[in-house]
């Protein structure tokens, strides 16, 4: 019978990581990875399990593909501090472990929460992420922020379970993340040696939020969907206006 680690990557989250600990403690093996937090996180986990490390956090995909060989067991599941395992997962997977999967990988479905509010249009309620897979033949994309998991031979199936997602809580917790992940998503276009062009500065963020808000029901959410919408058509502003500020630096490096 395959047995199961379950991987936490996280950074002070003592508020909320003992919620997702609760969740995942019938695997085999829970193995989290601190990225150096000054709260009581450590000593949370600690309570679940004695197999924590801390590792300097470089990106999320970069630190996963760090922590993913050194797991004690052949099948692997990822988990976020701000995601919970519903018991209906628990148990599908449990059963799933029971047995010799049939699949390297599965598929699971994410219902998406806002400031505490689950978001049912805008896109986030079409949110599968591959998060159990087996660890020898699997790895992340080498990129800096939505980095997917490569499974070889893409004998990937899916579970019916839900992970329940509880995104940002407050502004400031999100506008410390926009700035990170803005950065390096334009790292990544930097990289892939996009251009920060007017359709990319302004068509781009235009037709995110007509997508969003309007071709995706964004509307039906009332003020969290507008909100929601108007940020992440910010975010891909953002993006490629740093791109703009990179190239402009390195221009003037190379005069």
């Amino acid at each position: 019978m395959p047995k199961l680690t379950v991987l936490i990557p996280c950074f002070n989250n003592e508020d909320i990581i003992r919620d997702c600990l609760e969740s995942v403690k019938f695997a085999d093996e829970i193995y989290v990875v601190d990225s150096g937090s000054t709260d009581k996180t450590r000593e949370i986990a600690l309570e679940y399990t004695d197999r924590i490390v801390i590792h300097e956090y470089e990106n999320s995909a970069a630190q996963k593909n760090w922590a993913i060989p050194l797991c004690t067991h052949e099948w692997v599941m990822v988990i976020d501090s701000d995601e919970r395992a519903t018991p209906e997962l628990q148990e599908e997977i449990k059963k799933l472990m029971a047995t010799e999967p049939p699949h390297d990988g599965y598929y699971i479905d994410r219902k998406n929460h806002f400031f505490g509010i689950e978001i049912s249009t805008c896109g986030w309620e079409r949110d599968d992420v591959l998060r159990l897979f087996k660890r020898d033949i699997s790895r992340y994309q080498e990129r800096h922020v939505h980095a997917d998991v490569l499974v070889e031979g893409e004998n990937i199936g899916k579970l019916k379970g839900k992970l329940l997602h509880f995104t940002y809580t407050s502004f400031d917790q999100y506008l410390e993340t926009f700035g990170r992940y803005t950065t390096w998503s334009a790292q990544d276009l930097l990289e892939q040696g996009k251009k920060p062009t007017y359709t990319n500065l302004f068509l781009r963020p235009a037709f995110r939020f007509f997508k969003m808000f309007i071709l995706r029901k964004g509307f039906k959410d009332g003020i969290p969907g507008l909100i929601l919408c108007s940020l992440a058509t910010m975010s891909v502003f953002f993006k490629y206006a740093r791109l703009w500020g990179m190239l402009r630096k390195q221009e003037q490096t190379n005069h």
